[in-house]
């Protein structure tokens, strides 16, 4: 017999209502899963036929962990023929949609063996049919077209309305083209899975009236992320039936930049006016004063289905604001915060969070975390010391401190493009291993050189010349050298002086000052890009404008931080900055395995997610609400957005902003974001004005004690 004793009385009646139209309305934390799992396992202990029961949700992650949780509440058992008893069917909208199709594809004029094409096999499609279009004065982004033809395809009007004119037209012009190419070898996407399924209903009657017998009851989990065919594909499955549970929030529908309408959830009487509304507000995550200013905040939005979180745990801590100068202080602080939790409070890093809006936010604080040796792990983006333009960066340096790194020699010999072809590169490669020698004394030696034509020869002459020559005015200072300095070793053969190398030695020259003594490692390293060309290889390399600049003010903004390596001679603090980002291998490693580690992570990707302590920083307009948002009219989305973020924290929540903030190397003013004011005052407090109380002395005992322990077991 099933317990419904755990449930609060929302719950329970949502447990309880099987017959009809249901919106679940689950605000954050509010036991979701717990209720659809309950739901399923109530249905079919009151005699409901499992095979009749659809679930449906997004990913394969929340569907297996619902039915192992439906497992566990009913336990398999065994059909009369001692077959496995029949199991309710809960997946996701694609994995339903293979199940259909492979049954009823063959009206369609598809074989049921059809194969799913992944990306790269889309992609490659896509190329081909570019391939035949002339397309006067500029390259295209066959990645752009296939994303705008996938919107075009599910119905994304508002993802549509904001994106390239041309590749629109583009994804607009191909998409007969590229669905005849998929079809001639008997093939689908990942689009097509619902939209055939859609084709299939409509123009087979037969076919929808076996799916509607089959699936009888139907619940779908994140209602407010479903797009516009989704909703077609439930809408069919449920309107004659009228058995819909639909479970959501709209305060936390954040993706419709990716195809989700919200009006699904908050219209849902207009196809279903007899829908029952059944509100989960009570919160099992958060303090009520986290509640309390997430619902305040929350309540500006002006179309909404209108809750009021609450919880049992107390009032909780005040949230903590802090403002800051500059991205660089913020980070720093929020790295001391986070140690200070660990060693005197006991606080693991793994109970620790940073949340963002941007994945460009995550340099500083990654950099300020690894300069406190503060174990880290980056959720939903890529870190910013693993982005191309970085690594490309840190190899050039690499490869001017110590040429006979083969690793970052290869990596930038010809990035940008300089005539050292991948080719090239494999024979000096082949080389260099059987003279037993480094790939840069292979491109040295007169020998090697003379195997290749004379322009590919001249090519590396050139490329030998330049590291030499910008080594040689790193070892003066920024003074040119007229004469490179002697690396070559004692079994190597060097041809003389000739026209490459003085070609190199002029781009050195001017990359270390222009003959002018260089103070500055930031204003080098700035005209050692700008001399080989490297801004305008990010410009040529990326199709799309804002990538491109995004990644160049992902490089500006490392150098404008080289200068903080200390003083001295250039070399030596180049190599003090490499040193203070670079880990080494028994760190990267103890970060790879270690299970304690604070968590970074971008407001989109933390939905789901809960921890007991959270910071959110950048909290500036431009940030939080995006620029874009006033542009397409989504501030709604992005206050939303910081509801979500807000609701991640179980016990503390710490906000910040800065004054300033780094564009493209520079300082640019910061003002704080509008959602700030939106906080009720008695729920927060100024850290600034915390930070200068001396501590209390319970608290520095604490701490001391704890200092003492770490030592002791370092001894």
């Amino acid at each position: 017999m099933l317990n419904l004793a755990s449930l609060n009385p929302p719950q329970r009646l949502a447990v309880e209502t099987h017959r009809g139209p249901v919106l679940i309305l689950a605000g954050a934390g509010t036991g979701k899963t717990r209720v659809i799992t309950f739901r399923i396992a109530h249905m079919i202990e009151r005699g409901i036929a499992p095979e009749n029961i659809l679930a449906v949700t997004f990913t394969n992650k929340a569907a297996r962990e619902m039915l192992g949780r439906v497992d566990e509440l009913v336990p398999r058992g065994r059909a009369g023929n001692n077959e496995p008893a029949p199991r309710p069917t809960i997946s996701t909208f694609h994995s339903l949609c293979v199940r259909i199709l492979r049954h009823h594809i063959e009206k369609l004029g598809y074989k049921r063996n059809f194969v799913i094409h992944d990306e790269s096999e889309q992609l490659s499609t896509v190329k081909k049919i570019l391939s035949h279009i002339s397309v006067k004065g500029e390259k295209v982004d066959a990645a752009a077209v296939l994303a705008m033809l996938g919107k075009l395809r599910n119905g994304g009007a508002r993802t549509a309305a904001f994106a390239d004119d041309n590749v629109a037209a583009l994804a607009g012009h191909i998409r007969t083209r590229y669905e005849s190419a998929l079809r001639a070898c008997n093939a689908v996407d990942f689009d097509d899975l619902i939209l055939l399924t859609l084709r299939l209903f409509t123009g087979h009657p037969d076919a929808l009236e076996a799916c509607r017998a089959r699936f009888r009851y139907v619940m779908v989990d994140e209602y407010q992320d479903t797009n516009a065919a989704q909703f077609e594909l439930v809408h069919a499955l449920t309107r004659d039936h009228r058995n819909l549970c639909v479970v959501g929030d709209d305060d936390q529908s954040i993706y419709g930049w990716r195809g989700a309408e919200v009006a699904n959830l908050l219209d849902l009487e207009k196809h279903f006016p007899e829908v029952k509304v059944i509100k989960l507000e009570q919160n099992y995550r958060s303090t009520n004063t986290i509640l309390q200013a997430a619902n305040a905040v929350i309540r500006h939005n002006p179309r909404r289905r209108g809750k009021n979180l609450w919880s049992q745990k107390g009032a909780g801590a005040k949230i903590m604001r802090h403002a800051f100068s500059n991205e660089e202080e913020e980070a720093r602080t929020v790295a001391e915060e986070i140690e200070f939790n660990r060693v005197a409070r006991r606080v693991p890093w793994g109970a620790q969070a940073i949340l963002f809006r941007t994945n460009l936010q995550s340099r500083p604080i990654e950099t300020e975390l690894r300069k406190s040796r503060v174990r880290y792990h980056l959720i939903g983006g890529q870190s910013f010391f693993d982005r191309r333009e970085v690594r490309d960066f840190l190899a050039y340096l690499k490869t001017f401190l110590n040429p006979h790194d083969d690793v970052s020699l290869l990596r930038i010999a010809n990035t940008p493009a300089r005539g050292l072809s991948d080719v090239t590169m494999e024979r000096l490669l082949a080389a260099s291993q059987e003279r037993h020698c480094p790939v840069f004394a292979a491109m040295r030696n007169a020998d090697v050189q003379a195997q290749f034509q004379t322009r590919t020869g001249e090519a590396i002459r050139d490329f030998v010349a330049f590291v030499e020559c910008t080594r040689a005015a790193l070892a003066q200072n920024g003074h040119p050298s007229p004469h490179p300095s002697p690396l070559v070793g004692r079994e190597e053969r060097v041809l003389p002086l000739g026209a490459g190398r003085v070609r190199g030695e002029r781009m050195a020259s001017s990359s270390a000052a222009q003959g002018e003594r260089c103070s500055s490692l930031a204003s080098w390293a700035t005209r050692f890009l700008d001399e080989t060309g490297y801004w305008a290889e990010l410009r040529r390399s990326e199709k799309d404008v804002d990538a491109a600049e995004n990644r160049i003010r992902n490089l500006r903004d490392l150098v404008a931080t080289m200068d903080s390596a200390g003083r001295g001679e250039l070399s030596a603090r180049l190599e003090a900055f490499l040193e203070d980002l670079t880990l080494d291998a028994e760190r990267e490693e103890e970060k790879e395995s270690a299970g304690d580690a604070v968590t970074l992570i971008t407001m989109h990707s933390c939905k789901g997610l809960e921890f007991p302590h959270v910071f959110i920083v950048g909290l500036e307009d431009g940030l939080l609400p995006h620029s874009r948002s006033k542009v397409e009219g989504t501030l709604d989305e992005e206050r939303r957005l910081f509801y979500v973020a807000l609701t991640r924290a179980q016990e503390t929540l710490a906000l910040s902003h800065c004054g300033a903030r780094r564009k493209y190397g520079q300082l640019a003013p910061c003002h704080p974001s509008p959602f700030l004011k939106e906080l009720p005052e008695e729920l927060v407090e100024d850290a600034g004005a915390l930070s200068r109380k001396p501590a209390s002395a319970e608290t520095a005992k604490s701490y001391f004690a704890a200092m003492r322990e770490q030592i002791a077991r370092t001894r």
